[in-house]
């Protein structure tokens, strides 16, 4: 049995009746505290406050917490912190001083697991992990001899990551220096942005983003900070921040590399350019939007290898992609991708036009933009700003002699009407639309004005698709679920069931997950659910025939992903419920 759960029987917080209970059913020695708090035999917080005053006292380390990975750090630390009188930071809401890491090492910095924070006229706020131990404030109160330190809390895991970005920082700092004296030196603008030094941080910064396997980079100017971020597997993650000074002359490179007009600082633009990452060409295509402090950049990465991702490798099932295919084979009719913004429609219209292209049949695209370039694919690229819509482009399209459409997105009734259209005169229009689920399309493309007998006569498929994280393979172990989301899950899943998660490493950066994968569900429109869609039948109907047809539902997919280990239960319950 856990220490924890000794002290809090040996002290009369909780029974020996309650633990020989759980004990009885077969749970895990180690797992008995959290079914105990998890059933309300013992709240979170008194189990918090009992902690904390162990901590106090002396009884416990700090460090006892990285064992119950169902007590979060933040809330000891919290209480800990109020306690103590003391503050409690949290990092990613404050815009900190990078100057003051360089006046204590890095060796230092890491021993004692502390981040200064910032300086005023009476104190240098220096954030803890541990605000009881001594021996640490000591050692940096002599780096700091003319102001007293404050002590501040802030979580490990927090602390941890901002290290990692202050070592990356470092890394960089001859090249920064170079920059600066570069810059220096040169008097005027046009000679700035030719600089060669800034085209060397460029190169840094994206073969870091592209290494960590980032979707877009984020260039962000803060008050006091210029702050790169990445998107990594759907979430956000700073890799870089550099000193206010760097931002502007980044900005102009990125700009210029884009063909955009440097001196607009105050509208929008769009741009895009290609450039060797390592030995590989990307396409990055670019958009910045005016914000309080500059010119906020993103820059999507387009893999142009992604493009060419067989529908099967992007984590399509067997049965889904079956019937996917079945559709696509459709001499005419319209199939839609359906799903919220980022859940991956894009590449799977793409892997839908490799299945599709050949020199026998002319494929037209109209898009916005033009993603992936693609050959024996005639691609129209939407421009609202000279009246190409994607409306005036299909009606134009249709007059090329089509055999297939794609449509990037159908966003308004005229352009689902023209789709339908051509659909039911022999053409085969494959398009996305947002909705949560594949049924619910069809009542979308009601509310967009389309009668119910057109939708039955033209729908052939409606795939909806998520994106979920994978499990690191580094650090997978099997994971205890709680009975809570067992009764969730029951109906989906068979007796004895294994789950897994991830338990964070540094090759996946702590998360615990390293790459994505779709999850789907793949609505047939066979003759029976077309019949149904004809007399205006409701969700609950058409999903009731479309069971009995085969249907798999995107959750019960999704959870199938979870028992073959790919994916966590939470991870799934997250995504697709």
């Amino acid at each position: 049995m856990d220490r924890i759960t000794s002290d809090l029987l040996e002290n009369g917080f909780i029974m020996k009746a309650q633990v020989d209970r759980l004990i009885a059913k077969g749970l895990n020695s180690n797992l008995i505290l959290r079914d105990i708090t998890l059933s309300g035999f013992m709240t979170m917080d008194r189990l918090i406050r009992f902690i904390v005053e162990k901590i106090q006292n002396g009884n416990y380390d700090i460090s006892i917490i990285d064992d119950y990975d169902y007590i979060a750090e933040k809330d000891i630390l919290q209480k800990l912190a109020k306690e103590q009188n003391l503050l409690f930071l949290d990092l990613d809401s404050i815009d900190m001083d990078y100057k003051l890491t360089e006046r204590i090492s890095l060796t230092q910095l890491k021993k004692y697991n502390i981040l200064p924070i910032l300086e005023d006229d009476f104190n240098v706020v220096i954030a803890f992990c541990d605000p009881l131990d001594i021996e640490a404030q000591e050692a940096i109160q002599r780096l700091f001899i003319r102001k007293p330190i404050k002590v501040a809390v802030a979580t490990k895991k927090q602390i941890g990551s901002y290290l990692f970005k202050v070592e990356l920082k470092d890394s960089v700092k001859g090249l920064i220096k170079k920059i600066r004296d570069e810059l220096n030196s040169i008097n005027s603008i046009e000679e700035q942005q030719e600089a060669s030094s800034i085209l060397l941080l460029i190169d840094v910064i994206l073969d870091a983003c592209i290494k960590g396997r980032a979707s877009d980079v984020h260039v962000e100017p803060t008050e006091k900070n210029c702050v790169v971020r990445a998107r990594i597997d759907g979430k956000l993650a700073e890799m870089f921040i550099f000193e206010k000074d760097i931002y502007p002359p980044l900005a102009s490179r990125l700009k210029l590399l884009a063909n955009l007009d440097i001196a607009e600082k105050r509208k929008p633009q769009d741009g895009r350019f290609s450039t060797l990452v390592g030995e590989r060409e990307y396409d990055f295509r670019i958009s910045t939007l005016p914000i309080l402090y500059g010119e906020s950049i993103v820059m999507r990465v387009l893999d142009k290898q992604k493009a060419l991702v067989k529908l099967e490798e992007a984590g399509m099932d067997t049965v889904s992609y079956q019937k996917l295919l079945r559709g696509l084979s459709s001499p005419y009719g319209i199939i839609l991708v359906t799903g919220p913004t980022g859940s991956g429609k894009t590449t799977t219209l793409y892997g839908a036009l490799n299945e599709l292209r050949n020199v026998e049949d002319k494929v037209i695209t109209v898009e916005d933009p033009v993603e992936y370039r693609m050959n024996l694919i005639q691609q129209v690229q939407v421009s609202p700003k000279v009246g190409l819509t994607f409306a005036d482009a299909l009606r134009s399209i249709l007059r090329q002699d089509p055999d297939k459409i794609m449509i990037g997105e159908i966003r308004d009734h005229e352009t689902l009407e023209i789709a339908i259209k051509a659909a039911l005169t022999g053409h085969l229009v494959i398009s996305t639309l947002h909705t949560n689920d594949s049924i619910s399309a069809i009542t979308r493309m009601v509310d967009m004005g389309i009668p119910h007998y057109l939708i039955s006569g033209a729908l052939v498929t409606i795939q909806a698709q998520r994106l979920i994280r994978k499990i690191c393979i580094h650090c997978k172990v099997e994971e205890k679920i709680s009975a809570s989301i067992f009764e969730d899950i029951n109906d989906y899943i068979p007796k004895n069931s294994k789950f897994y998660t991830g338990s964070g490493c540094k090759e996946c950066n702590e998360s615990g997950y390293m790459g994505r994968e779709m999850i789907c569900e793949v609505l047939d429109i066979t003759d029976e659910l077309s019949s149904l869609i004809a007399k205006s039948a409701s969700n609950d109907i058409l999903y009731a025939q479309a069971i009995k047809d085969g249907f798999i539902p995107i959750l019960q997919n999704g959870i199938n992903k979870a028992l073959d280990g790919i994916t966590s239960i939470e991870e799934i319950l997250k995504v697709a419920k």
